[in-house]
């Protein structure tokens, strides 16, 4: 199978290209300066060029692209950036594969489960609405910017990721240094739920929606049993064999990262029902197991 797949570089992206070629799969990886590898093409999201000949023949096309909600303060201007590197991104490749000759059989586009706003104690699966905030409205526009895909009649998937429990990258790898060193503590009050997901089972649920005639609009990719941040707290405690004494206060994180921090301190208690109704199965369903998973999987590289 031919895959193309932009955001190849990204913490998801990198161990998706990983997986699909260990089975023997073509990867075509979608890149913003002059490709200098063969299995290289390129595209610009902000301008909304792609390189159709890097798409020609693929049967699936997964779209991870835009930049990280915490690698900057959210000021207005990366507040735009966020924006702009998902909406015109999706749009732009999504565009270019409908216009295809023979267009890919599947879209798969990267969500997230910030499209259900903070749902506090309530658990919701893809039928609930979309929420409120800033990220739940970049969803909804995530989202509907693959429209020339699916109407094209392709079949078009969206990835409403959860948290990636990772080594490296994301969320968790911002907080392995910190516990290590123990200096790890719930977040705010620690009474949010987390809904997360281990890399090796996101990367298992990409391919599946690949691979899942059946499944189309959102799906969920997220664990089976979304935690309390205070449950996390003492899981990664109990794992790396450190104590968490050092809660980080509401305040300080307003203050290191701005609007951000009301998604943090947000509680998304989400469930991944048309994924476990599809036959998918979790490798690392415990919070306990994708923390060891995710440091084996760090100790091999």
């Amino acid at each position: 199978m031919r895959i193309a797949v932009t955001g190849s570089t990204g913490l998801i992206g990198k161990a998706l290209v990983r997986s699909l070629r260990a089975d023997g799969h073509e990867v075509v990886r979608f890149v913003r300066r002059p490709p200098a590898a063969p299995d290289e093409a390129r595209w610009d999201p902000h301008r909304g060029s792609v390189d159709r000949a890097g798409l020609a023949g693929c049967t699936a096309v997964v779209n991870l692209a835009g930049a990280g909600l915490g690698d900057h303060r959210w000021t207005e201007a990366y507040k735009k950036e966020i924006r702009d590197s998902r909406v015109l991104g999706t749009a732009a490749v999504a565009r270019a594969a409908a216009t295809l000759d023979e267009p890919p059989q599947v879209f798969v586009g990267a969500s997230a489960i910030g499209y259900y706003g903070d749902t506090g104690d309530r658990v919701v699966d893809e039928d609930a609405p979309a929420g409120e905030g800033f990220l739940a409205s970049l969803c909804v526009e995530w989202e509907a910017a693959a429209a020339p895909a699916h109407q094209a009649g392709v079949r078009t998937v969206f990835a409403r990721n959860g948290l990636v429990v990772a080594r490296e990258g994301g969320a968790w790898g911002r907080m392995f240094p910190l516990f290590r060193a123990g200096l790890g503590g719930r977040l705010g009050s620690g009474g949010q739920y987390w809904s997360f997901i281990a890399l090796h089972d996101e990367v298992a649920a990409l391919r599946h929606l690949i691979d899942t005639p059946s499944l189309a609009g959102p799906v969920n990719l997220c664990g089976p049993e979304p935690l309390t941040n205070r449950e996390v707290t003492a899981a990664m405690g109990r794992v790396l064999g450190r104590p968490t004494p050092f809660p980080v206060p509401a305040w300080a994180l307003r203050i290191v990262l701005g609007e951000f921090a009301q998604d943090v301190l947000g509680s998304q208690r989400v469930r991944p029902s048309r994924l476990s109704e599809s036959g998918f199965v979790f490798r690392y369903p415990g919070i306990e197991a994708a923390i060891r998973a995710a440091l084996a999987d760090g100790a091999r590289r």
